[in-house]
Order: structure tokens, then sequence, then C-alpha cells
């Protein structure tokens, strides 16, 4: 299939919550399209109803609306090849199953979940514990293969329950080449015979799978490893129905930080960061944390993401949706699981924060929260603050002492650096702030350097001191900056304040 033709989908299933893995899944499949004028379906693939929880699919579909990966068709949105939730298609399937049969590629099989435990349980006596449904057990069982056709017309007519298989060859070679990892090659004999419609009258996802993608042209199904074991028989389904296979590209697993085994959904909160891109909350109640409330901005959400398996082969690494779809392709992507990195998510979102216009920013802040700052005010914080921020909302915390007077001061860098003329030194710089008419960045600096050399004093005997006394901190944006936005009168009333409570601690002391 050409490249102008290039459609391709997302197909989660409601069963929970969507992982950062399936956001990535997702992801890679938008630049894909998108990079070669394609179509980026979403499907909802809810065929295990047995598994379905409710509100998964809402949240969904407001998680990938929060990373701005838009489709063009799905639920809500339509399409010529709709519907797009595998449970309002569910009239179509079985004549699919059933042709299949006819064509003698699979099979009805009417075998008891207890009969099939049964079966298990004596095989595993016989030291074989992992016992399949396959083509040599299959002449054992109760199925179509094995039962008289009057039989088999007789269980159908009263209504038994059954299940249609896949009837899986005999040693054959199935080959077919991914996008990513190359040339794939499985024999039949490693492979079970698969249900494809189950006994409510759905299919599974193995059968409706291969239908839908079929019937919405899909031309290339980028989907996680987790596929790669089913892929085989993918490739067999689209060879007996005779229909032309996609392209398939398996993506890489997401690892934990340490490497050892697939990112879980249940590790974030546990090692102390989200792995789900906004907030679940469970029926009974319990929250598993997203990036969207711990302050994270989608943008750098999605720059990490990308990173995680995916390089651009250039030193770049902070790219705009627009500019992954200029620089994605297939053949950039690893076959090695990529290991997650908490402190790398933190620095794209650093990077985004400074990157960030002021005045987006703190109008961003004053939405979250009831802050009585004003706007012209806030920006001034943000500007200062928003290099040493990982979270908006760290400018706020972090900067409290920008619109008010500090309430605390750090006792042990004091108890530190506060030497013997430490408190004489500050009073003399404070005579010296009392003259200054300018109060602006530059003419504070350079009173400051004059102070320095015409009392032959170090740098760091002023500075640290006179920042304390004015922030409560020892360290924070540049001193100048901060007297110029916080004024001269409020300068020199917090370095009388802060030199009375060194010299309250001091007698203390």
């Amino acid at each position: 299939m050409s490249l102008n033709e290039v459609r391709v989908r997302f197909a989660p299933s409601p069963t929970g919550p969507l992982h950062m893995g399936g956001v990535r899944t997702a992801l890679y499949n938008y630049l894909f399209a998108k990079k070669h004028k394609g179509t980026f379906i979403i499907r909802i693939e809810d065929t295990d109803q047995t598994r379905f929880v409710q509100g998964a699919q809402d949240y969904i579909l407001e998680s990938l609306k929060w990373c701005g990966i838009s489709p063009d068709e799905g639920p809500g949105i339509g399409g010529k090849y709709g519907p797009y939730i595998q449970s309002e298609r569910k009239s179509s399937y079985r004549i699919f199953a059933e042709k299949l049969i006819e064509n003698d590629h699979a099979y009805y099989a009417f075998d008891t979940s207890e009969e099939l435990d049964r079966m298990r349980s004596e095989a595993k006596k016989m030291g074989m514990p992992n016992w399949q449904y396959n083509g040599v057990s299959r002449m054992n069982l109760r199925n179509s293969l094995t039962l008289p056709k009057s039989e088999v017309d007789r269980l159908l007519e009263e209504g038994a329950p059954y299940v249609i298989r896949m009837k899986m060859p005999r040693n054959e070679e199935v080959r077919f080449e991914d996008n990513i990892r190359g040339w794939v090659v499985v024999n039949t004999n490693n492979l079970d015979d698969k249900v494809l419609f189950k006994s409510d009258g759905m299919p599974t996802y193995h059968l409706a799978n291969i239908v839908d993608d079929h019937a919405m042209k899909i031309s290339h199904v980028i989907r996680g490893e987790e596929w790669l074991p089913s892929a085989p028989l993918h490739v067999l389904l689209y060879d007996a129905f005779g229909w032309p296979r996609p392209e398939f590209a398996h993506l890489p697993l997401l690892l934990k930080p340490d490497g050892n085994g697939k990112l879980s959904k249940r590790d974030g909160d546990r090692l102390g960061f989200p792995v789900f891109p906004i907030d679940w909350i469970t029926a009974e109640g319990e929250l598993y944390s997203g990036y969207r409330e711990k302050g994270y901005f989608p943008d750098a959400f999605i720059n990490m993401l990308a990173f995680l398996g995916w390089n651009p082969g250039t030193a770049q690494e902070i790219f705009s949706l627009e500019e992954f779809v200029e620089a994605f392709t297939l053949d950039r992507v690893s076959k090695a699981g990529a290991k997650f990195d908490p402190e790398k998510t933190k620095w794209f979102q650093q990077q985004y924060i400074r990157n960030k216009d002021d005045a987006a920013l703190a109008k961003l802040i004053s939405n979250s929260t009831d802050s009585k700052v004003s706007e012209e005010n806030l920006q001034t914080i943000c500007a200062l603050m928003k290099e040493r921020a990982t979270f908006p909302l760290d400018i706020l915390k972090d900067g409290s002492y920008l619109f008010e007077s500090p309430k605390s001061y750090d006792e042990k860098m004091i108890s530190k650096k506060w030497k013997s003329n430490t408190t004489e030194i500050m009073e003399d710089w404070r005579g010296v702030l009392l003259d200054i008419n300018s109060f602006d960045a530059d003419t504070l600096e350079s009173s400051f350097k004059d102070f320095l050399n015409s009392n032959e004093l170090g740098f760091g005997a002023v500075l640290l001191p006179f920042r304390i006394l004015v922030t409560g901190v020892g360290s924070g944006p540049g001193m100048f900056d901060i007297s110029s936005f916080l004024g001269k009168e409020e300068v020199l009333a917090r370095i009388e304040k802060g030199l009375q409570h060194v010299a309250k601690s001091q007698h203390e002391a």
C-alpha cells in the first residue's frame, strides 16, 4: 500500500485507565499518520465485556485530548468506516467467523470450561504444564472436527454453548516483515487454536481486530511489543480471508527505571511518579495520580514519551508536536525496551516552563490558585522564578518571599555563614541602600560592587547574608532583580526585621 494511503489506528480496550505506554502507542500512530498526510483513527475495542470498566472509555478519550493527540475518525467524531466502538459492530463479526468454518480455517468447539480444566490438570500430572488446545489435542476433544456432522448440527440447533476456534495448520512457517524488528518467522506447531468467537456472541480481540482493520482500510498496524506473539495468528487470518496484510510495527516495551521488567500500572505511586496521563479514581475510590494533575505541561509529557524508544538521530531534544511529525520515522524506533527515567521527565518539564511566555505562565498560575498577587506582579515573579521551577505552582511556593515578608529564616545557613562582623556589614549596606534613589537592578549591582571594593569585602560575605535577610532562604534569583521588584522601602524594612531576628536568635543561643 502506498504511503499516500496511510491509515493507522489506536485501538485501546476500556478495561481500565490508559497507561503511558498506551499514550506512546497512540502518539507514534499519530505522528506516522501526519508525517505521511494520512488518517489517524481511534477505535474502542470492547469485545471483552467481562473486563469492561465504567468510565474507562471517557478517560481514554480525555487523556488523548489533554495530550493534543487528535483523531481524524473515532467515537464522537465519526467517519465513513464507523461505528468506531466494537460492541456497536457486533452483528458484523459472526458472518466472518462462519466463513472461516466454511473454508476449513476454523471449527466449532463444544468443550465446557470444566472439561478443559480437567484436561489441563491431567496434562500437568503427566509433566505437561503448558497444555494447549492445538492441532494435536483438538482431536481428543469435543468439536466439529471430531464429532459426527449430525451431532454438530444437533448441538447447534439445541443452542448448546460453543466457541469458534482457529484451525491452526500443522508444521507451517508463518513469515512477515516487521517495520521495526525485521523478518519474523514462527512455526505453527508452536501456536494454539485461539478462540475467535465466544459463546456470548462476541468476537475475541483476534477476529474483531482483523475484521475491523480490513473494513477500515488500515495500512499500518503500529502497536506494543506485547502483541507480537499474536501477529502470526493475525497474518494467518488475513491469508485465510484472502485479504491483503497491513504492514506491522511492534514497539518496544517501557521498562522500570532500573530496567528490571515492564513498567506497570502500579509502579508509579509506589516509586513516586505517575504512569498515567491524568488522574484515575477506581470504583473503590483509590487514586492513581496523573501527569496533568501533578502540574506537567502536555507538551513536556509528549516530548518525554516520544523519546522512550525513538530518537531523531540528532542532538535536539525539545520538539513541538509539529517538529515531531516532521522528524518521526519508524526506522528510528528501537527494538530494545526503553527504560523510563522520572528525572529526565522533570528535566523536560523544566525546559518547557523556562520557555513559557511569562504572561501565559502567570495566567496559568492565576487560574490554578486564589492568589491575590496582581497580574503584572505575577508576570514579573514568573520571569524571576521560572528558571528554578519545575511546576507552575513551584513559582508561588518557592517564591513566596516575592509577595510577602519571610515568616522564617534558614537557621542552618545563618549559623554557618553569620560571622562576628556580619551584622555590622549588613547595617552599613542598609545605609548605602537608603541613599540610592534609582532602585533598579543595574544601579543596585553597581552600588554593591562599590561597597565591596571600598570595604575590601568578598562577594559571599555580603550577598548571602543580604539574601537571607530579604528572602529568608539561601538561594534564588539574582538579589538585585529581587530587590528592584520589592522596592526600596520593602527591602530596607526586611533587612531591619531580619537583623532583629538574628540578634534575638543569637541572644537566645
